[in-house]
């Protein structure tokens, strides 16, 4: 199985599609260090793409110093130091540009898209403290 999603776009390579969801997996600590990765064979056949396009994202990721090869094990998620917000903030480049692209063609104004994007953390964080709360609640109650 595959520890993380990719959602395949039309107009950018397989490759870097995968590349980038392994990225941000390993980056967000979604995949965390020592776990063992799986094998071009496993990344080939669960998305369906061709093994010299599975084994080049292998050998990116190990050239990033993202996973690291260890003898019986394969490829494992390679221990890296703390995330800066600047690293994960740049693994949205490309879902911002397409707000901005799709503001823009939408004749959105600036200020109207942050207000937007606020409003939305507002909701989110408010859903995510919210259950948070009710989680603490139960467990009292217990």
């Amino acid at each position: 199985m595959i520890p993380f999603r990719v959602q395949f776009r039309p107009g950018i390579s397989l490759y870097e599609q995968i590349v980038y969801a392994a990225t941000k997996a390993i980056i967000v600590g979604q995949l965390r260090p020592g776990e063992v990765f799986p094998s071009v064979r496993t990344l080939s056949k669960e998305l369906k793409i061709n093994p010299n396009t599975a084994h080049k994202v292998m050998a990116h990721l190990v050239a990033a110093g993202l996973l690291e090869t260890r003898p019986g094990l394969g490829a494992v998620v390679a221990a890296l130091p703390e995330s800066t917000a600047a690293e994960r903030t740049s693994l949205l480049g490309n879902d911002i540009e397409q707000l901005v692209v799709e503001a823009k063609k939408m004749g959105i104004e600036l200020e109207d898209v942050i207000a937007a994007v606020s409003a939305h953390w507002k909701r989110l964080t408010a859903a995510k403290d919210s259950t948070a709360d009710s989680g603490r609640a139960g467990r009292g109650k217990r």
